[in-house]
């Protein structure tokens, strides 16, 4: 993913379901898992996502031993960085998103037991923020950002014709699993409106012929590079990863940002203008 995208904070006392002090596990985090910043050894690359692992759930609300072995050496990782283990559970959401493409129960319980909370938090959690997933997306996530700027430059069209053409709307997958859709509000992107996002990466300027060629292109599996950032696309369970806090070496990679946001900077440096003095 870009540098455009940054992990997830933390809940404490900002967010409604607020990780509270009764846990009703049993547990608390300390106990339920140690909170040293070491991850105990790298995982390997049969634990990466996208790369034909073993399938995460061995019963409804369980993870399998391989599986729930690989969380918890990187749920270890992302705990150590927080001074209290509850104030991990956005990333850690995250981390069981990048499993299964979306906060199964299983995740939900997992999160709950690692971090000594009831079920219940976690899910009031999760249920707030709408990057947690309530079921599964696809490989690739198109965000399609309806917000002032962007509906009024098309975006509202752009959404129009692009549910039409796939036969699916909001939080909606295709029935191959390739792309699902999402209205977006505003993706910090105005001076590129109408703006996509797939998989959180940008893509500018976009019109109704664009945006359906793009679907159609991701669902035939080409080579799709964004506008900024990165030369090629993360899956959705790559991205989730990346925004749990584990990096894939691809947030330096690319440009940043594009000549409409860098324009003004142009004209002042040629004109000689800077900001007033404080």
């Amino acid at each position: 993913m870009s540098a455009t995208t940054r992990p997830a904070g933390e809940p404490d006392n900002t967010s409604p379901g607020d990780a509270g002090a009764s846990t009703g596990t049993g547990l608390t985090g300390e106990t339920a898992l140690s909170t040293s910043t070491g991850t105990g050894g790298e995982p390997s690359n049969a634990g990466a996502p996208g790369t034909g692992r073993q399938e995460s759930a061995a019963q409804p609300g369980t993870y399998g031993p391989e599986v729930r072995e690989r969380l918890e050496r990187d749920a270890k990782e992302i705990i150590g960085r927080y001074p209290r283990p509850r104030s991990a559970l956005l990333p850690l959401l995250h981390l069981v998103q990048s499993e299964d493409g979306y906060v199964s129960d299983a995740g939900h319980e997992f999160c709950a037991e690692i971090l000594g909370l009831s079920k219940a938090e976690v899910v009031g959690v999760s249920t707030f923020y709408t990057m947690y997933k309530r079921k599964p997306m696809g490989q690739y996530h198109v965000g399609v950002c309806i917000n002032t700027l962007c509906a009024v430059m098309g975006g509202d069209q752009i959404w129009d014709e692009l549910t039409e053409h796939t036969g699916v709307g909001h939080d909606e997958t295709t029935p191959d699993g390739k792309v699902s859709l999402e209205r977006l509000e505003c993706n910090a992107a105005c001076d590129f409106a109408p703006v996509m996002m797939v998989n959180w990466e940008f893509f500018d300027n976009q019109t109704p012929a664009s945006a359906k060629q793009l679907v159609d292109d991701l669902r035939d599996g080409k080579e799709i590079a964004p506008t900024r950032g990165p030369k090629r696309l993360c899956t959705f369970k790559e991205a989730s990863r990346v925004l749990a806090g584990l990096p894939d070496g691809l947030a330096g990679d690319g440009p940043s940002a594009g000549d409409s946001s860098l324009e003004g900077l142009r004209i002042a440096k040629a004109n000689g203008w800077k900001a007033p003095e404080a």
